[in-house]
């Protein structure tokens, strides 16, 4: 179980490594949106902020990820992330949907792993 956690989590870190790499260094064109996810993209790029401070959350947790140091703290900061892309996907773009919800079943497999961590922060 050691080793099935170490792969999901380095796994997820470059996951999340590269789709903010690719943000911020331009590394693939931007997909072409329709519908209501193009009504909803374009008012997440007008917020001029909100896209780069995820992707920023992206790459803390993934280097965090892949290096093995505060997975504990990356698991609790990138969930509600995830949970976004998963919910984004899940309505607004469905044919990427599975890629949202492998990556949200591994933050909440990381989580359950290290739940020993957390067990102080539900402690009255």
């Amino acid at each position: 179980m050691k080793i099935t956690t170490i792969v999901i989590r380095v796994l997820i870190g470059l996951f999340l490594i590269f789709a903010a790499m690719s943000f911020f260094l331009k590394l693939a064109p931007e997909p072409v949106t329709t519908g209501d996810f193009k009504a909803f993209n374009t008012g997440l790029i007008a917020s001029t902020y909100l896209i780069p401070l995820a992707k920023a959350v992206e790459l803390l947790c993934g280097i965090s990820y892949v290096i093995g140091r505060y997975v504990t703290l990356a698991n609790i900061v990138i969930l509600p992330v995830t949970l976004n892309i998963l919910l984004i996907n899940y309505f607004l773009s469905p044919e990427t949907l599975w890629i949202a919800a492998l990556l949200f079943i591994g933050n909440l497999f990381l989580i359950y792993r290290y739940w020993n961590n957390y067990k102080s922060v539900f402690t009255p």
